[in-house]
């Protein structure tokens, strides 16, 4: 009857597969098996970035909390070596991308980024938070102030908060890209640039020219980098 019970238990199991498909649906990570076992950690940030408040089930959208133990495994994990950040977003929570964004870039190791096909909005600090950063030649990065809805209190302490918020984003864009504060200011409040909208829509090579990102590139590019950056530490350590 027992040996019944844990045979009836195996056969319940999910398999690797289903593991797979489960990893890649909740967080897109895809597992490869035991065949090949990867130094780097692959995060992807798409679609939405989901904060405290859940989106509606048709957006497309990276919830924060499934990113930050990851991030943790970055820095823990002695297997992995660097980390490699692949974005494809059209902005969102701008706590939460800002919360990612200083994990990434207080992480010890060396980390890249890549922006495919869009890095708009939040995702600009995020694409700048690693220590170097790609863009696809086809790709587009929004930057315009941030947004707010809901319930609105026109107090000039809501507005001084608001102020507050894109001077974050603002500085943190600064500090970890080579474009400076004037001209991040200037493409986001300008008003010939986007029809209906106030900001200013930078594809891949114009945002290279202004400094917000590093360099024109795709995947290869960007892994070579990264294990570039690994070689370069283990020498310097040794």
């Amino acid at each position: 009857m027992s040996r019944n019970k844990e045979i009836s238990e195996e056969k319940n199991l999910p398999s690797e597969e289903d593991k797979n498909k489960e990893l890649i649906k909740e967080l897109g990570l895809l597992s490869v098996g035991t065949d090949f076992e990867s130094d780097v950690q692959y995060i992807n940030i798409i679609g939405s970035v989901e904060g405290h408040m859940v989106l509606p089930a048709d957006n497309k959208t990276t919830k924060y909390e499934h990113l930050i133990p990851q991030l943790v495994a970055v820095e823990e994990n002695p297997k992995l070596k660097g980390l490699l950040v692949i974005l494809n977003t059209v902005g969102g929570d701008v706590e939460a991308g800002l919360a990612l964004a200083e994990m990434i870039s207080t992480l010890s190791k060396p980390t890249v980024s890549l922006v495919l096909g869009g890095g708009h909005s939040i995702g600009i600090p995020l694409a700048t938070s690693t220590d170097y950063s790609f863009i696809a030649e086809t790709a587009t990065m929004t930057l315009h102030p941030i947004r707010t809805n809901g319930l609105v209190i026109t107090a000039e302490t809501t507005f001084d908060y608001l102020r507050k918020t894109q001077d974050r984003v603002i500085r943190f864009i600064e500090t970890h890209s080579k474009a400076d504060r004037e001209t991040i200011t200037r493409l986001m409040n300008r008003t010939d640039n986007m029809p209906n909208d106030v900001g200013t829509i930078l594809f891949g090579h114009e945002a290279v020219e202004i400094g917000i990102i590093d360099e024109v590139g795709g995947l290869s590019q960007a892994l070579q980098k990264l294990r570039g950056m690994f070689s370069k530490e283990s020498e310097e350590n040794n």
